[in-house]
This record gives structure tokens, C-alpha cells and sequence, in this order.
């Protein structure tokens, strides 16, 4: 995705965020799916998850860490959580999760 940057302890520290294939695979069925709802709507889902995208890059530690180092980014307007790992300056999201969704069926 890209690189930012972040101020910790005086110190700048340089995020690089990724996805895993699974993570990419839900943000493009997402927007698909909304896109076949409303026109342009699934564009709208893409942009808010790419701004949470920023947000978790300038600031990985503000997401809460839900299970074990697992954060969750709640995405407002729209029924999804990003969920991501932060690895020393390498910031891995796994999953963008319709929370709508029975978690038992996903793999």
C-alpha cells in the first residue's frame, strides 16, 4: 500500500502497510458487492477503507488490540473492522470483515 510515517519518542518511525491475499480478496468482493447495489457506492466503500488505511498507518497504536496482537479498526458508515497485526515497522492487515457476517463461516 505505502509508507508513512509516525512520531514516537521524538523518533519518526516509518509504517509500511500490506494485505494479505485474504484481506484484499474481502476489500474487492466488498466493493464489488456495494458497487452492484448503487452505482459509485462501492467506490465510496474503497475510498473509506483506503482513508482507515492512512489513519492505521499514521497511528497503528491508537487501533485496540482485541486478540493477542490483533487490532481492530472500525470503519464508520459502513459494517466492517480491518484487522491488523503491527510487526516492528511493517503493519499486516488480514482482514477487511463485514461484521454482518457469521464469522463461524469464515476460513
Amino acid at each position: 500500500m505505502g509508507r508513512s510515517e509516525s512520531k514516537i519518542a521524538g523518533e519518526i518511525m516509518i509504517y509500511h502497510l500490506s494485505l494479505s491475499p485474504n484481506a484484499e480478496a474481502d476489500l474487492l468482493e466488498s466493493a464489488l458487492w456495494y458497487e452492484s447495489r448503487q452505482i459509485g457506492l462501492g467506490e465510496k466503500f474503497t475510498q473509506k477503507v483506503e482513508s482507515y488505511f492512512s489513519r492505521i498507518q499514521n497511528n497503528p497504536l491508537h487501533f485496540p488490540l482485541k486478540k493477542g496482537n490483533l487490532r481492530e479498526a472500525y470503519i464508520q458508515k459502513f459494517p466492517y473492522v480491518i484487522i491488523f497485526e503491527l510487526i516492528e515497522n511493517e503493519i499486516v492487515v488480514f482482514s477487511v470483515f463485514n461484521t454482518h457476517q457469521n464469522p463461524q463461516r469464515k476460513p
